[in-house]
C-alpha cells in the first residue's frame, strides 16, 4: 500500500514550485488531480521543447503520476464543477499569482464552508509584508532569499545557484506542511491553510550564511579564506567562494585532465580528524609535527599555501582515483560531477533515482525519480499525463456529472 493512498489532491499548480510538491505527493500514492486550461494546459508543456508539438522535458519531469483534466474555472459552470471537486478531495494546492483563486470565487474562507476538512496549500514569493504582491521566479527567489549574496567568488558579483532551491526547494517544503496538515486532521478533524514562501524557503536552506552573520558581529570569520589572505571583513556575510560552509576548511582542486575537462575537479575538506592520513598522502608528513601545520589554528592562515600543496598532489590523479585513494583514509572528498555522468551512473539507475520513463510522444526519456525513499512504499515512476487525458473518468468518479452532464459542459468549452 502507498503511504497517501487515498488522499485526493487537486492540483491548480504550474511551471516548477507547485509540481513539484504535488509530483511528491503522487508519488507517495495521492491521486493528483491536475487541473489545467482546456486547449493551453500548464504553460511547461510548449517552453523549452526539443520535440515539435510534443510536451516538453520541463513539464514531463515535473508532472508523473498525476492525472489532467481541463477546466475553465473562470466560467460559472467551471466553478460549479469545481466545487464538487473540492467537496470531495482533501487537499488543494496552488501557486497563482497573489489574490487569484480568491478573485475566482474560491477564498480560504469559501473552501472552509464546502469542505471543512480540506488542506489548502500555496506557494508564494514572500510571505506578509512589504513584497508579499510581488511575483517571483527562482532566481528572484535566490536573490531575495540570501543565497546569492553568499555565492561566488569574493569581490565578484553574486551568483546564482543552478540547484533550484526557490522553487523545487519551496516545492520540497510545501509537501512537508501539507502531510503534516492531513496528519494533523487525523486528530482533529479539520482542514487548514498552509503556506510556504520562496523566499523562506531560500533563507532556510541558507541558515548556515545567518549563522556567521551573528558571528561576524563578533569577530572575523577564520575558516573563510579571505582570514587568510588578509582581506577586511565588511558588515554583512561575504562571499565564500568554493570554502566550505562548515567549521572544516574544503575547496575545489583541480585533478588531471583539468586542461581539457571542465569537470576534473574534486572538492576537498581537510578535516581536523584525519590531518595525519592528509599529510601521509600529499607528501607532507612533517607538517603533522610543524607548529604552523599541526592544529587547525595554526592552519587558518595558511589555508592558501594548505589547499596549493594538495592541490599539487590532486592535478597527478583522476577526481576518482582520489576518491579511491581518500575515502579509505577517511578523508572527506568528492569528485565533481557532470549531468552526463549523472545520467550515466549505474547505481543512481539501480536506487531509482535516475530512471527512464515511456511516454506515448516522445518515447523513452531520462527523469528523477523520487529522492527519498520509502521502505514499504516504493515509488514507481510513471509518465506525466497528456491535456486532458482523464478529463472525463475524473468528472465522473470524482465529481459525480453525467455522459449528459460531461458532454454539455465540453459543448460549452468548460472542459
Amino acid at each position: 500500500m502507498k503511504a497517501l493512498e487515498g488522499i485526493k489532491v487537486l492540483d491548480f499548480t504550474h511551471v516548477q514550485s507547485g509540481p513539484t510538491c504535488t509530483q511528491l505527493l503522487a508519488w507517495f500514492g495521492a491521486d493528483v488531480i491536475k487541473v489545467e486550461r482546456p486547449g493551453s494546459g500548464d504553460a511547461t508543456r510548449g517552453q523549452l521543447r526539443d520535440i515539435p508539438d510534443v510536451d516538453s522535458l520541463y513539464f514531463t519531469m515535473l508532472n508523473h503520476n498525476k492525472r489532467s483534466v481541463t477546466l475553465n474555472s473562470k466560467s460559472e459552470k467551471g466553478k460549479e464543477i469545481l466545487t464538487k471537486l473540492v467537496e470531495e478531495c482533501d487537499v488543494m494546492v496552488e501557486n497563482f499569482a497573489p489574490g487569484a483563486l480568491d478573485r475566482m470565487g474560491f477564498s480560504w474562507q469559501r473552501i472552509q464552508e464546502i469542505n471543512s476538512r480540506m488542506i489548502y496549500a500555496s506557494i508564494k514569493g514572500f510571505g506578509p509584508g512589504a513584497y508579499e504582491d510581488c511575483k517571483v521566479y527562482e532566481n528572484v527567489a535566490q536573490c531575495a532569499g540570501g543565497a546569492a549574496s553568499t555565492t561566488g567568488m569574493l569581490g565578484d558579483v553574486p551568483t546564482v545557484t543552478g540547484a533550484q532551491i526557490g522553487d523545487s526547494g519551496t516545492g520540497l517544503h510545501l509537501a512537508l506542511g501539507i502531510v503534516t496538515a492531513l496528519f494533523h486532521r487525523e486528530k482533529s478533524g479539520k482542514g487548514q491553510r498552509v503556506t510556504a514562501a520562496m523566499q523562506d524557503g531560500v533563507l532556510n536552506l541558507c541558515r548556515v550564511k545567518l549563522r556567521d552573520q551573528q558571528r561576524l558581529a563578533k569577530g572575523v570569520l577564520k575558516e573563510y579564506s579571505q582570514f587568510g589572505e588578509g582581506i577586511p571583513f565588511g558588515e554583512a556575510t561575504p562571499r565564500a567562494g568554493n570554502d566550505s560552509g562548515g567549521g572544516q576548511p574544503g575547496r575545489i582542486l583541480k585533478c588531471k585532465g583539468w586542461e581539457t575537462d571542465p569537470d576534473a575537479y574534486t572538492y576537498f575538506i581537510t578535516q581536523a580528524a584525519v590531518w595525519k592520513n592528509i599529510c601521509q598522502v600529499i607528501g607532507k608528513p612533517e607538517w603533522t609535527e610543524d607548529e604552523k601545520y599541526a592544529t587547525p589554528d595554526a592552519r587558518l592562515p595558511r589555508l592558501n599555501k594548505v589547499f596549493e600543496t594538495i592541490e599539487a598532489w590532486t592535478m597527478t590523479k583522476t577526481k576518482f582515483e582520489v576518491m579511491e585513494i581518500c575515502n579509505p583514509l577517511n578523508i572527506p572528498v568528492g569528485p565533481i560531477l557532470s549531468m552526463k555522468e549523472l545520467a550515466e551512473e549505474p547505481s543512481l539507475r539501480e536506487t531509482g533515482t535516475i530512471v527512464e520513463v515511456d511516454h506515448p510522444e516522445r518515447g523513452t526519456y531520462l527523469s528523477v525519480g523520487c529522492p527519498i525513499k520509502l521502505s514499504d512504499s516504493v515509488v514507481d515512476v510513471e509518465r506525466s499525463p497528456l491535456l486532458g487525458e482523464h478529463t472525463k473518468e475524473i468528472l465522473q468518479e470524482v465529481a459525480g456529472l453525467s455522459d449528459k452532464e460531461i458532454a454539455e459542459a465540453k459543448k460549452a468549452g468548460v472542459i
